[in-house]
Parts: C-alpha cells; structure tokens; sequence
C-alpha cells in the first residue's frame, strides 16, 4: 500500500499488484438465508469507485469521443447520489481512464492524455498535457509517491479501421505538480494497465512482458527479463496482470476487445485457445494454462489469485467459461472446477472466506446482468443478485469503508448491503 491513501479501496483492484482484494475488510461469509440490500442509480459512462474515509466516496465518469473529457464525483455511499462535482477534466482520445487516493489525501485522474491532482472537495490542484495524442490507461503509485503511467498501444472502442500498434512509453509524474521527470520508451507496444510490486514496474506488452526498475529517479529496463508469452499460432495479446505469489499473472487473447457492444460473448477474434498465463518474477519462465479449450476467446481484465488457497481464476468472456487452477511452485497449473458463466469485469476478491464476486450477463433475461458470489474452493454459487445494468459490465468494482460492494457497469452504479 506503500504511496496509496491507506483506505479499504484507494484505487482499481485495490492497488498496484492488482490483486483485487480489500484492505483490512472481512468477507461477508454469506449463508444460505443471506438477503441483501440493493440500490442502483443509472451513471452513463462510469469507469471506478474509490474511497479516501469512511464516508468519502469517489466516482469517475467521462464522456465520449476524440475530445472526450472526465470528471469526478463525490458520492453518499448508501444512496450514490453526488454530494460535489468537480470541474470538466481536459481529457482526449476516449479510453477508460483510472483514479486513486494518493497517500498525501489528493485525488489523480489520468484520462485522455491528461493527468490531474485535485483535492477531497474536487478543486483542481495541478493538471498537465501528457506527451502523446493517445490515451493514457490509467496509472500505479509507486512507493515513493510518483504516478507511473503509460500510452495505450491498442485500438479504440467502435474502431474498425485496420490499427498500427507503436511502442508504448513509460512515464514518472511528480506528484506534488504532475510535471514529467522520467520517461522510457519501451521495446513494444501495450495495451494492458500497468502493475507494481513496489519500485518494479511490469509491462504486459503484445508479445512478452517486461520489468521496468524505478530507482534514484531513473527508469531501468531490466533487459535480462523478457518473458515471452505469445508463442502459439493464432493466440493474441494479454491485458492487465496481478501480482501475487511469486509470479505475474494475466488473460492472453485480448484481440478484439475494442468491438465491446454491450457484451463480449461471441465477438472474440483469436483462433488460438484463451489462456492463464503465469510468468515466475525470479526467472521469467512462462507457463500457461487453456481456459476451456475453445477459438475465439476474448478479455480484458484480470484474474484473480488466492495465494493462501493457491488457486488461480482466470475467465474467457468471448465464450462464457471461468475456470479454476490449483497451482504449484514449480509452475504447474491443474484444472480444479470449471463453470459456464458469461464473465468479463474486474472481480473483487475475499481473501480471509474465499469469497469470489463475479458477474453473469444474462442478455436472454429481463434483468440482464446479475452478481454471483462464488466459494473459490468449489466454484459453487453463494448467492446470485440482480443488478440494473442491462450491459456486460467490463470495468472496476470496489468495496466500501462499511463492507459495501459497488459494482460499476458503464451504465449502472450498484450498492449491496451484504449485512
């Protein structure tokens, strides 16, 4: 947690490793007679909830386009109704941005090609123009308070122009006036988020992943480590990778992602299986797993990884499988459940009960999308909730400083009371 505001969720995934797992807040440990309490508010072009205290609660929302701009609302955590509003955040080309709580108390928004400080009332503190006409997808804090962020290589949402992809860039932002004091062209391109395992920063890129140190203000490219993954036919690029038991884990077949339209079910490109991909941070040595053994599988988020349990969860969106591993230290990963479920956002995970959230887009259905809590030892149901998102949700969930799950779909905002 080292740079982040120390709150239950200061930023997507719950901070730079990506593990997705609240600080410092127990599971709900759901039973058979549990009956939630559920409140949505309709929140077009939502990305993240974040929280700063008990009772502050932010939330990202954009606009669209070439000249898309963000803005940040303050929110009542039990009714999700603004309370404040920032200012209309210069932005750019449209993808979906991130926010997080800095340890000093500020607030960063990087979308678009800009980046922004603001302080808890949302009055702006500091912003700057980021180098490339491209957008920036998000960012991690580093230990010493700098903003590590990067270009995104991919194509844009509803783009069906063919796409060149170009070498991403690293950049390090000061935090206290966001001026640029490192940066690092990288070997390829990127289209994942970056992860951090302190002052490492790791960059899936469209054939391997590489490993970028941060140290006395320089960024050093670790060029013994270059693991590389995309070594079948017909297999794709992989996204955002978690950091959790020694290794980096992350989704492959990410091709095709930007033809999201309300779901990812039965639009995925690729021809080769859909993979877990587990790359050892010590020796770079590259396992992976076959999700369900199906083409055309497609993602763009996460899995999750119980390192108590070892049990690594991985998902393809394109053909409506999660499934399970048991992993070992010499790499290997066997198959422990599997299940049919149209999954395809972050997940919010309960280390302590082996609580997995996870979603279910059902589009034959009047309520479209529905939250389903799994006991990650089994893959068995808990409990299954409707939502009132009638899209596939395929952005940030968070957990609240009162154990409250909010669920965002670019459409709908969630609450659920779970006692």
């Amino acid at each position: 947690m080292s740079g982040y505001w120390k709150s239950v969720w200061p930023a997507e995934d719950a901070g730079a490793s990506r593990q997705q797992i609240p600080h410092k807040m127990a599971g709900p440990k759901l039973g058979p007679r549990a009956r939630p309490t559920v409140v949505s508010r309709d929140v077009v072009a939502a990305t993240m909830v974040v929280v700063r205290g008990d009772d502050e609660m932010y939330l990202l929302r954009h606009t669209a386009g070439d000249d898309a701009v963000s803005w940040v609302e303050r929110i009542d955590p039990l009714t999700l109704e603004p309370i404040a509003q920032s200012v209309q955040l210069a932005g750019g080309p449209l993808w979906p941005g991130g926010m997080a709580v800095h340890e000093n108390g500020s607030i960063y928004v990087v979308f678009g090609n800009h980046a922004h400080r603001l302080a808890p009332d949302l009055t702006v503190l500091a912003s700057i123009t980021l180098p490339r006409l491209r957008p920036y997808n998000s960012f991690v804090i580093l230990p010493s308070g700098h903003i590590a962020t990067k270009d995104f290589s991919g194509p844009r949402p509803g783009s069906t122009d063919a796409h060149t992809m170009e070498p991403t860039e690293l950049l390090i932002l000061e935090p206290e006036d966001l001026r640029i004091v490192a940066r690092l062209e990288m070997p390829e391109p990127s289209i994942a988020r970056l992860s951090a395992d302190e002052n490492i920063i790791y960059v899936v890129g469209t054939t391997s992943l590489m490993r970028v140190h941060w140290s006395d203000n320089t960024l050093l490219l670790d060029k013994r480590f270059k693991a590389e993954y995309r070594t079948l036919e017909g297999q794709t690029f992989g996204w955002d990778a978690v950091i959790a038991a020694g290794s980096a884990w992350f989704l492959d077949n990410g091709e095709g992602s930007h033809l999201y339209a309300g779901t990812f079910r039965g639009i995925g490109v690729s021809p080769a299986p859909l993979h877990l991909v587990r790359v050892d941070v010590l020796t770079g040595a590259v396992n992976m797993a076959e999700i369900c053994g199906l083409p055309q599988g497609l993602i763009a988020n996460p899995p999750v990884i119980d390192e108590r349990r070892c049990i690594a969860v991985g998902y393809d969106s394109g053909n409506g499988v999660i499934t399970a591993f048991d992993f070992d230290d010499d790499g290997s990963m066997t198959v422990r459940w599997t299940r049919q479920q149209n999954h395809a956002s972050h997940m919010v995970f309960y280390a302590d009960t082996g609580e997995l959230v996870t979603a279910d887009y059902r589009p034959e259905s009047d309520v479209k999308e529905q939250l389903v809590v799994l006991d990650i030892k089994t893959g068995l149901e808990k409990t299954r909730i409707d939502t009132a998102s009638p899209i596939q949700t395929v952005v940030f969930p968070a957990v609240g400083a009162n154990g409250d799950l909010y669920w965002t779909s670019t459409w709908t905002l969630t609450r659920v009371r779970w006692r």
